[in-house]
């Protein structure tokens, strides 16, 4: 084959030598679980620190006060505004931002390896002495306000809130929305983010990872004295069984009067980040609809022509989250576009993967795993993973390895034992006059339409 040759694509190279860096473990007083790994190829350096303090901790008439409180917690501690807090971060050339998520918050601080001495105390200020001012407060309720409201509009966001309901049972919090409702959020005020702070910035079952050009003693003794004193565990969770909504197909459309485009959503409960089949379903899952070349993209994209792209994904939490299919077709091919991914589905289930799109899919997860470790803050992020689900030290080390050992015969049987299509709830958020006919002549059961 002449090396122009464009009718035939390029046979795939072999695949690097890659080793995760090397993590050292270190228990701090407190109960803050120290993790440090030395990457000293530039003179730099992530933290994150990771507390126990996230959304599916929180009933549902408090959902999205651990956001708010992540959001507001840069606005100022009991010692700076906080415009003094940024002018403080400026000086040392350090960036501070924080995310809140279903397990918990991360403080991350990223600068020169040797502005860190100055830099963290301003990082384990901002979460031992938040003051949250009133105006930072409002403008951040505000903020949050704002984007419920604009995913009320969006019909993307319409589509996924309203397949999270029909995935999971009431009073499952994976069932709401992150940052909570306009009924949740409107209540909340400095004293419950106050409140909330005391009780769950804590150290006890949380984490510091430190990546970069550093030496792991020293990382000790400057996080020993910086932390001193911070002691307790938040309160102990609810460990709330995920059930889901039904346990047969539903078919929901969310009224779009004049929509020219649906927004499908395809999907059931899956599987948590600690089940021993994680590997053969991400391989499953890439060859399905996570990758361009899955069977979903090749059958909805390029033999269908309906969409521009389709996907599919295994929400990997500490609890078992949603296993979902989502795509963005015209109205006119909703109904087959749903026919379609229904199809892709059951076939896995009942006869299995080829050989070749096995190797294709484990070799594309492993040969991209390097790509999403080129920097310290990658790193950092891969590391407090570790902490988060309770994964085991070498557990990105092997990762490669155990993707690599995955066999047609294991996708098939977690196929079979993780694809539902007899359960799969439907949700199409788009004109109802035009797509709902069409789905009930799919047989699939009855077309529940809702008003928007």
């Amino acid at each position: 084959m002449s090396p122009l040759d464009r009718q035939h694509p390029p046979e795939p190279g072999a695949l690097r030598d890659f080793s995760f860096p090397a993590v050292e473990r270190r228990d701090l007083p407190g109960g803050l679980d120290l993790r440090v790994a030395r990457l000293s190829r530039l003179p730099v350096v992530s933290v994150v620190l990771f507390l126990r303090a996230g959304e599916s901790t929180l009933e549902e008439t408090r959902a999205g006060l651990a956001c708010l409180a992540g959001d507001t917690l840069e606005g100022g501690t009991r010692r700076r505004s906080g415009s003094d807090l940024s002018e403080a971060l400026e000086r040392v050339g350090a960036r501070l931002s924080v995310s809140t998520g279903w397990e918990g918050t991360s403080v991350s601080l990223s600068c020169l390896a040797e502005r860190l001495e100055e830099a963290l105390p301003l990082l384990v200020e901002t979460v031992r002495e938040p003051a949250f001012p009133e105006e930072e407060v409002a403008r951040a309720r505000d903020h949050a306000l704002a984007g419920i409201r604009q995913r009320a509009m969006d019909p993307a966001s319409q589509a996924s809130d309203a397949a999270a309901r029909r995935y999971f049972a009431p009073g499952v919090p994976y069932a709401r929305p992150l940052g909570g409702t306009v009924a949740s959020v409107e209540s909340l005020g400095r004293g419950h983010l106050s409140g909330y702070a005391d009780a769950f910035y804590r150290p006890g079952g949380g984490g510091l990872v430190v990546v970069g050009d550093v030496d792991a003693d020293e990382i000790e003794a400057m996080a020993s004295s910086l932390f001193g004193g911070w002691a307790g565990a938040p309160p102990a969770a609810d460990i709330f069984d995920v059930e889901p909504a039904a346990r047969t197909r539903t078919l929901q459309v969310v009224d779009r009067p004049g929509a020219v485009q649906s927004e499908i959503r395809v999907g059931h409960v899956g599987i948590a980040r600690s089940d021993p089949d994680v590997f053969a379903v991400t391989v499953l899952n890439t060859l399905l609809g996570g990758a361009f070349t899955s069977r979903l993209n090749l059958n909805l994209r390029e033999r269908n022509g309906f969409t521009y792209g389709v996907r599919s994904r295994f929400s990997l939490r500490s609890r078992p989250g949603a296993f979902s299919v989502r795509t963005a077709v015209g109205t006119e091919v909703t109904a087959q576009a749903v026919r379609e991914i229904l199809a892709e589905i059951q076939g896995l289930v009942d006869g299995g993967p080829g050989q070749g799109e096995v190797e294709a899919a484990r070799d594309y997860v492993a040969g991209t795993f390097p790509l999403r470790q080129e920097t310290v803050g990658q790193v950092a992020a891969r590391v407090v993973e570790l902490i988060i689900y309770g994964l085991e030290d070498d557990y990105h080390d092997r990762y490669r390895d155990r993707i690599r050992a995955v066999e047609v015969e294991d996708v098939h049987e977690v196929a079979r034992r993780h694809l539902r299509p007899a359960e799969a709830q439907i949700v199409v958020v788009g004109d109802a006059d035009g797509v709902a006919p069409g789905l009930e002549a799919l047989g699939l059961g009855t077309v529940d339409v809702k008003a928007p």
